[in-house]
């Protein structure tokens, strides 16, 4: 059989085989390097495989991404070649802007230049934002550039009080709105991976001082900001239908600890977890109803609780359900009326009773030793069902199981 070529002369078949093979070579090779900078740490008893941030890109990747880095920032340099050297840099044009409002400031004003500045000097600050990426573990401010530096005090005349109606008090946060906003959005979009927790904390982080900074257009009445918000959730969704796969394995096959297929399923599952931390970072940001969505309805009802089911019903299962609840937020369950939990956590609280039945079922006929261990991972399930405030299914629980210290569980919640 004649093989496919590729445009290079290569064979097809034979050369994704070769990329394939190496792209999981590096990637086993990043995972053994981090292996042993936790045993290092001692800090290997802590650590699950899957909450690892896979931030360390393969050779290919920073090869090829360097390359068409230094193509677009030589690109970039050409812009405003053919530009005279009065109109090609912020400082020059902001110099005669200033000269104009000094000398002639009515007719500055009657011209609605404070309103035109922002829209004017978006391409030379676009310009000097190319290379800047907040995801990046050093990245510099952007209030920390000379573009922002060089228009801090436009406007403002020494021993003069600025007055109300200046437009130009307002050119900083104009311009936050019309070119920073839009570039978050454009990263959002294309760059952050929601996967990855040292990413999504800095998007996070910039966003909150965003919001303490310039309140009056980072908030949720501003179209840019809904638009950057949109493409955040939008972002979100997208990682949850393509990143999250957690397979059904028969548990025959999950009971050898050792084997790939445990090792793959353990992998996904806290990868799922992983990924809902990360989007319960945007509480206080992204409203609570369609936080609940996200996390809930589209992650934990449709991927973990299926891992949840097919885990081992005991210490395995227990841990992985107090990571579970440590990523809720308090607030979902602070108060709320009634002795129900939320009605979108209800499968996970059906979830836990099954737990607890299952735990005191396999504690029959047992040693009196496993039958106390039942009996505290029993105790375990009440105290998780009191702190998501599922108080009917707890109190039925410790009836069920004649636990007479519930008061006390639920006060320690």
């Amino acid at each position: 059989m004649v093989p496919s070529l590729d445009s290079f002369g290569r064979d097809r078949a034979l050369y994704q085989e070769n990329a394939k093979q190496r792209r999981i070579a590096e990637r086993e090779a990043r995972r053994a390097r981090r292996r042993l900078a936790r045993e290092q740490a001692g800090k290997m008893a802590e650590h699950h495989e899957g909450l690892s941030s896979d931030d360390e890109e393969t050779s290919t990747d920073i090869t090829s991404f360097n390359t068409e880095n230094d193509r677009i920032v030589n690109d970039s340099r050409k812009v405003f070649e053919d530009v005279l050297d009065d109109f090609c840099t912020l400082d020059s044009i902001k110099s005669r802007f200033e000269v104009w409002r000094q000398m002639y400031y009515t007719h500055y004003k009657d011209a609605y230049i404070g309103l035109c500045l922002p829209k004017l000097l978006n391409p030379l600050i676009r310009l000097q934002l190319i290379k800047w990426n907040p995801f990046e573990p050093i990245c510099c401010d952007f209030e920390s550039m000379l573009w922002f530096e060089s228009l801090l005090f436009y406007g403002c005349e020494e021993g003069e009080n600025p007055q109300i109606d200046d437009v130009d008090t307002y050119l900083l946060p104009a311009i936050v709105e019309k070119v920073v906003l839009p570039k978050l959005t454009g990263l959002a979009e294309n760059v952050w991976d929601p996967l990855s927790t040292s990413q999504t904390s800095r998007l996070v982080k910039l966003l909150l001082k965003l919001v303490e900074g310039y309140p009056s257009v980072v908030n949720g009445e501003n179209k840019y900001t809904q638009n950057l918000l949109k493409a955040i959730i939008l972002r979100i969704r997208k990682s949850v239908d393509e990143d999250i796969f957690v397979p059904l394995y028969p548990r025959s096959i999950l009971e050898n600890k050792n084997s790939a297929p445990y090792l793959f399923f353990q992998r996904q599952f806290w990868s799922a977890l992983k990924l809902l931390d990360n989007i319960l970072q945007w509480t206080g940001i992204i409203s609570n109803r369609v936080l609940q969505e996200l996390t809930v309805d589209s992650l934990l009802n449709r991927h973990i609780l299926l891992a949840l089911q097919n885990s081992d019903p005991g210490d395995d299962s227990l841990k992985k359900c107090q990571s579970l609840i440590t990523c809720l937020p308090k607030n979902w369950f602070a108060n709320l009326k009634g002795d129900k939990s939320i009605p979108q956590m209800e499968n996970f609280c059906c979830y836990l009773v099954h737990l607890a039945n299952t735990t005191y079922r396999l504690s029959l006929g047992c040693s009196d030793v496993e039958k106390r261990t039942a009996r505290e991972n029993i105790k375990q399930v009440i105290k998780f069902l009191a702190i998501i405030h599922a108080l009917d299914h707890a109190t039925a629980v410790a009836n069920e199981y004649g636990v007479k210290d519930i008061k006390a569980l639920l006060d320690g919640k």
